[in-house]
């Protein structure tokens, strides 16, 4: 039986001086400074600039890309300003809605789903160059209760867009954290 237990031990050794080993290779991606000693994340992502998305006023698209900007620029920056630029972020959006239940005594959908796709390219505000593309999809469903509650349809919808909107900007912000920190 000590012969198990020496070997187990042995190994629990071996699993934490490699460990220790590579613990030094990590930082975290958030840190104040960059492994060179450079700026930050941080730093990086408050220099980029988050320009209005190109889509008709007053329409619910409008109201959509506002609410993915300022998400964007909240995450970017969090409670403080933007940096000088020395990016920005040309965003796309496309909607659509799909009814996905119906209901066949009165040919009404009871369930819908909701979609945004974004298309984004970051653009070099020095050189125009656009150094990195991508793209984003967002799908949330939601119910739409018989016809004795008027505004539910509408109110639901609303729900469905404010949700897929905080899935788009997630997406992108996160990709846009990576593409800073690591450079690709």
């Amino acid at each position: 039986m000590s012969w198990l237990k020496t070997r187990i031990v042995a190994r629990l050794a071996v699993v934490a001086a490699l460990a220790a080993l590579t613990a030094g290779c990590f930082q975290p991606m958030y840190a104040e400074r960059g492994l060179d000693g450079g700026p930050g994340l941080r730093d990086k992502l408050a220099a980029i600039e988050f320009p209005p998305v190109a889509v008709p006023n007053g329409s619910r698209e409008a109201r959509l890309g506002v609410a993915i900007r300022n998400e964007l620029m909240f995450r970017a920056y969090g409670g403080a300003t933007g940096a000088p630029p020395t990016h920005k972020l040309v965003l796309n959006l496309r909607t659509s809605r799909l009814s996905v239940i119906v209901d066949p005594a009165t040919s009404l959908p009871n369930i819908e789903n909701y979609g945004i796709d974004a298309t984004y390219r970051l653009v070099e505000i020095a050189t125009d160059k656009t150094v990195m593309t991508g793209s984003s999809t967002a799908r949330v469903s939601y119910d739409i209760p018989g016809q004795e509650q008027r505004f539910a349809r509408q109110r639901g919808l609303r729900d469905a867009e404010d949700r897929a909107a905080k899935v788009i900007a997630e997406a992108i912000s996160t990709r846009l954290a990576s593409f800073m920190y690591a450079g690709t």
